[in-house]
């Protein structure tokens, strides 16, 4: 509790120098938009700067990397976002971090997102979308970033890691039905965050329905490093799309399906002779839910996802999330999310079967104050359970001050 406490009291400690520096920030998004050429060029610099503090009562969970009770996550992003003409649209995306999820590594820069999208048509019924950029699958994406996500956090689906490993095929079933047994960031999760692989994306609206279809390099599953199209290129495609139903402006109703190679280049001498990566695909089948009324926001989205593992067979498993916030005032709002993962039996090697990961579920509770339009604190409590012996009930508490300029 006294590391609670302490969170607290940095947070808050922090906000009176941002209120003030209030006006500065409003002189600094002017002066970080350009506009010429009789407007049909225009360009915006904007940004965020987030620090993190999360502190857990066991391991650290999903995608959080640290072998200490705590850690405080900094990161600065910085967005490009230009306008060219009526038809073509460009952005990018950099970060300066500790590692693309919160770990304690060392301060790094990278480039996340880097994208040029071509509209022809202005009543939106086309799109085409070149570069490195986030999925289109589900509607967590759109809501990921700090300032948007009414958590500190990703549901479970894009965030807990199962048994698959993408660098190296089990010489067994009985290897596999092991689980976890290496670095954690050795294994996968169902969508490793937004997926901001490398490729091609088609979308659009038409009437009540919006589409959406990409072939990018890498499955959802994979991890950031594999995002680049640097190592294995286009050689293993990955394809998702999502079919969207809006039947008024409160509801958006959501399918969506991939398939893709989740192996990466260095697991090809260990797949089954005459095999290759091909053969062993991550398939997905989702579908999400979004509504807007008055002072509520929900959104909901289930998984079903099926690995194809070498000497194994299939791995099922189903994820699911629903998460609702509501608004106190304009500048107050809490959040309640409600996760579960449920994992399948595979062979164990022995003749028996067994689940080929711990069922497991999250309740996640978090509060955001607005502090001004530029400056927002967030704190959060997590209660997760896992389906094993020892230790199966695990807490977290996280905080977020986000700075947007």
């Amino acid at each position: 509790m006294r590391s609670a406490r302490f969170i607290c009291l940095v947070t808050f400690a922090m906000a009176p120098l941002i209120v003030r520096a209030d006006d500065l920030l409003d002189r600094a998004a002017e002066s970080l938009s350009f506009s010429g050429f009789d407007d049909q060029v225009r360009a915006r610099l904007s940004g965020l700067i987030d620090f993190e503090f999360y502190h857990f009562t066991h391991e650290a969970p999903g995608l959080i990397f640290t072998d200490d009770h705590s850690l405080l996550s900094p990161r600065f992003t910085l967005f490009f976002d230009a306008q060219l003409g009526s038809n073509v649209y460009v952005f990018a995306q950099g970060r300066v971090d500790r590692g693309f999820d919160p770990g304690d590594g060392d301060l790094g820069i990278r480039l996340d997102e880097y994208a040029v999208r071509w509209t022809p048509w202005q009543d939106g019924r086309f799109s085409l979308q070149a570069g490195r950029f986030g999925t289109v699958a589900g509607n967590y994406v759109a809501r990921h970033l700090s300032w948007e996500n009414p958590f500190v956090n990703a549901p479970l689906i894009y965030e807990s890691v199962t048994g698959i490993y993408d660098a190296e095929a089990p010489s067994s079933a009985g290897e596999f039905a092991e689980g976890l047994v290496e670095d954690k960031y050795d294994y996968n999760p169902v969508v490793w965050g937004p997926s901001y692989a490398t490729g091609l994306a088609v979308s659009g609206k038409i009437g009540s329905f919006d589409y959406a279809a990409e072939i990018k390099n890498a499955a959802l599953s994979s991890r950031p490093e594999s995002w680049d199209a640097t190592d294995d290129g286009f050689r293993h495609p990955s394809i998702s799309t999502r079919i969207g139903y809006r039947p008024d402006i409160a509801w958006n109703l959501g399918v969506s399906a991939s398939e893709g190679a989740y192996f990466t280049g260095a697991a090809a001498h260990e797949l089954p002779h005459g095999t290759g990566i091909d053969d062993f695909k991550q398939k997905v089948l989702a579908q999400d839910v979004s509504f807007a009324w008055r002072h509520w926001q929900l959104w909901a989205e289930m998984y079903e996802a099926r690995f194809e593992v070498p000497r194994v067979g299939n791995a099922d498993v189903l994820g699911w999330y629903v998460e609702a916030k509501y608004k106190f005032s304009p500048r107050f709002f809490g959040a309640l999310r409600v996760n579960q993962m449920l994992f399948d039996n595979v062979p164990d090697g022995e003749g028996a079967r067994q689940p080929w990961g711990h069922d497991l579920w999250r309740i996640d509770t978090a509060a955001t104050f607005r502090l001004t339009p530029h400056a927002q604190v967030k704190l959060q409590y997590s209660l997760q359970h896992e389906a094993r012996v020892n230790d199966a009930v695990s807490h977290m508490i996280a905080t977020q001050f986000t700075v947007k300029f």
